[in-house]
C-alpha cells in the first residue's frame, strides 16, 4: 500500500485529492490547521510545525512514507498601501506557509528516501501565478508559487538518478473556499473573459492530476509542470 502525506487535506483541492487517492487504495495521512479523523493538526505559520508533522506522520505510517503532496496554501490579499509592518508580515506569513513549509517537508522526504535507499515522489501544487504573476495585492503569493516551481525543478534534477521524482501542478483559478472571496469580487464576465474554457477549474480536476503525479506519471516526466488554467496562460 502506498502511503502519502498530503498537506492542506481538509477542504478544496486537498479534500478532493484525499478522496481520490483513498479510492485508489492509498493510505493518506493528511494535514490541516485543525485535527480531524485521519488528519494531523499543524499550523505552518509556526516554523516548527513541518518537522513535528513529518515526525508524527512517519510514526503513524510505521516508518515509511512513499509520496509527499505539498498542497497547503494561503491566498490572502496584501495591499501595497498597507503599513510597512503589515505588508512585511503578510509577505512573510504567505512565504512561510506556501513555500518554506513545502521546502522543509521536501527536505525531510528526500532525506528519508536517501537513508532507506528507496525511491519516492514529491507532488507540488503550485499556481499559474508562479508563471505569469498575480494581482498587485498578491506579489507574495506569486513569489511563493514561483519559488515552489524552482524548488520542484531542483529536486527533479538533483535526485532523479536515485529514483526520487518531482512533479508540479500549476492551477489557475479553482472553485475552492480559499479562492472564493477573490472569485466573488472578480467574478462574472470580466474574469471568465480571460479563460478560453469559459469556467474555472474544479477541485476534482486538480485532484485527478495529483493522483496521476503521485501514482501513475512515468519517471521520465520528473521535472515537468502540468498546467490547469483553461488556456488562460499557455506556455
Amino acid at each position: 500500500m502506498t502511503t502519502i502525506l498530503l498537506t492542506g487535506a481538509s477542504r478544496g483541492i486537498g479534500a478532493a485529492a484525499r478522496e481520490a487517492l483513498e479510492a485508489r487504495g492509498c493510505r493518506v495521512i493528511g494535514q490541516a490547521t485543525r485535527a480531524e479523523t485521519g488528519i494531523i493538526a499543524a499550523d505552518f505559520a509556526d516554523p516548527q510545525a513541518p518537522q513535528a508533522l513529518w515526525e508524527s506522520a512517519l510514526e503513524m505510517a510505521g516508518g515509511r512514507i512513499d509520496v509527499l503532496v505539498n498542497n497547503a496554501g494561503l491566498f490572502a490579499a496584501n495591499p501595497l498601501d498597507s503599513s510597512d509592518i503589515a505588508w512585511l508580515d503578510g509577505w512573510e506569513d504567505t512565504l512561510r506557509i506556501n513555500l518554506t513549509s513545502a521546502a522543509q517537508l521536501s527536505r525531510f522526504a528526500v532525506r528519508h528516501w536517501q537513508a532507506d535507499g528507496r525511491p519516492g515522489r514529491v507532488v507540488h501544487v503550485a499556481s499559474r501565478a508562479g508563471h505569469r504573476g498575480d494581482s498587485p495585492a498578491h506579489w507574495h503569493y506569486a513569489a511563493a508559487k514561483g519559488g515552489m516551481l524552482a524548488l520542484h525543478k531542483t529536486i527533479a534534477r538533483q535526485y532523479a538518478a536515485n529514483g526520487i521524482l518531482s512533479y508540479a501542478i500549476a492551477p489557475g483559478f479553482t472553485d475552492t473556499d480559499m479562492a472564493g472571496d477573490y472569485l466573488a469580487s472578480r467574478g462574472g464576465p470580466g474574469l471568465l473573459a480571460d479563460i478560453p474554457l469559459g469556467r474555472v477549474a474544479t477541485p476534482q480536476e486538480i485532484a485527478t492530476m495529483i493522483v496521476f503525479c503521485a501514482l501513475d506519471a512515468p519517471p521520465s516526466m520528473t521535472g515537468a509542470t502540468m498546467d490547469a488554467n483553461g488556456a488562460s496562460y499557455v506556455r
